[in-house]
């Protein structure tokens, strides 16, 4: 156990972490709304924001092309960016702690690729579900998604019958091949349109959304996370192994399907409003894991904050890299993910950073 001295510095470590986060956040929803082609002064966005939300009316003269843009194309990019980002670090998080190896994420395991060919079948078909409507996209992708996943687990169980950490990941890179050879076929057997909205899909990208985009993903987002924070002690648990998790009195398997949901849940929607957009759930942790520790107590919220704060940043420079052209956000977070994610690897292996 740490000493009193010990644990203050602990906490005062992670109140710090927890408000800089904060303020990584708020600074890059600031950024997202101030920056790009057409400027608009900081006090008119907050006005605008304020009038819309409250409808306080504070300033009565300001453009309506002004208000247009926070308020329809600005603030719901930024929102969704913000979303889609959270809901994958945390999942990856998630997935992280319950599998015990830092590789684990969304798309290696093979969550991403369910979920993106759930969503391209909603799309090629036009489908629409009777009382769904809308959320039809978003359900489809979350039921591929944890198909996937469930086709990973049965698959690693019938060739080793075990768990081990690198068949799973195996089992799901083969996963991810497969279903990214159907996709392949659906786009071929589609016309130049369909083919067109697709492949622009699944590159990634939170553009060209507006506010039913947030409705869409919001509400899965919101359960997925209060799902997944409270089953933090169950990760911190598993961390020891299953039979020790097990005698120290955690429902395991219990604990398990509650985080596999979860976190399915929140790869699904992020998948069905925003496509395929990899390495933020597999940097993002690993990054706060080496700055607060293996508690999944921080590590899940912090996630959480650093992820979506992460995407507003990568979509950011996503629109004005090539200016007025835009890049997919997938190939930012790939750009940024992968060199840093190898640096991290490395860090470790030559034994300079914390083990997870």
């Amino acid at each position: 156990m740490p000493s009193s001295s010990t644990q203050k510095f602990l906490n005062k470590r992670i109140f710090w972490v927890y408000l800089i986060s904060g303020g990584f956040v708020l600074s890059t929803i600031l950024f997202g709304l101030f920056i790009s082609s057409v400027t608009i002064p900081v006090p008119n966005i907050i006005h605008i924001i304020f009038d819309n939300v409250f409808g306080w009316q504070l300033v009565s003269d300001i453009p309506n092309n002004q208000e247009s843009i926070i308020w329809d194309i600005r603030l719901p990019r930024v929102l969704l960016a913000f979303s889609v980002g959270a809901s994958l670090a945390l999942a990856g998080a998630a997935f992280q702690g319950l599998l015990r190896n830092p590789l684990a994420d969304p798309y290696t395991i093979g969550v991403s690729s369910g979920a993106a060919l759930g969503a391209v079948i909603v799309i090629f078909f036009q489908l629409t579900i009777v009382g769904l409507g809308a959320f039809t996209l978003p359900f489809i992708s979350i039921l591929g998604g944890f198909i996937a996943l469930m086709l990973v687990f049965g698959l690693v169980k019938i060739a080793s019958r075990s768990m081990a950490i690198e068949t799973i990941i195996l089992a799901g890179i083969i996963m991810s091949s497969f279903i990214g050879a159907i996709i392949s076929l659906i786009i071929s057997l589609g016309d130049q349109d369909s083919m067109t909205q697709i492949i622009y899909w699944l590159y990634g990208s939170v553009g060209m959304r507006g506010w039913s985009h947030v409705q869409l993903i919001v509400p899965f987002m919101v359960v997925g996370m209060f799902v997944l924070l409270i089953h933090y002690r169950e990760l911190n648990a598993l961390a020891l192994g299953e039979e020790a998790a097990e005698h120290i009195g955690v429902n395991v398997k219990r604990g398990k399907y509650f985080i596999l949901g979860g976190a399915s849940l929140l790869t699904g929607a992020s998948v069905a409003v925003s496509g395929t957009i990899g390495f933020v759930g597999l940097v993002i942790p690993h990054l706060v894991r080496l700055i607060t520790g293996p508690n999944h107590r921080h590590v899940l919220p912090l996630s959480f904050l650093v992820g979506g704060g992460f995407l507003i940043i990568a979509d950011l420079v996503s629109k004005t890299i090539i200016a007025p052209k835009e890049l997919p956000i997938g190939v930012i977070t790939a750009l940024i993910g992968a060199p840093v994610f190898a640096l991290l690897l490395i860090r470790n292996r030559l034994g300079k950073g914390k083990t997870l």
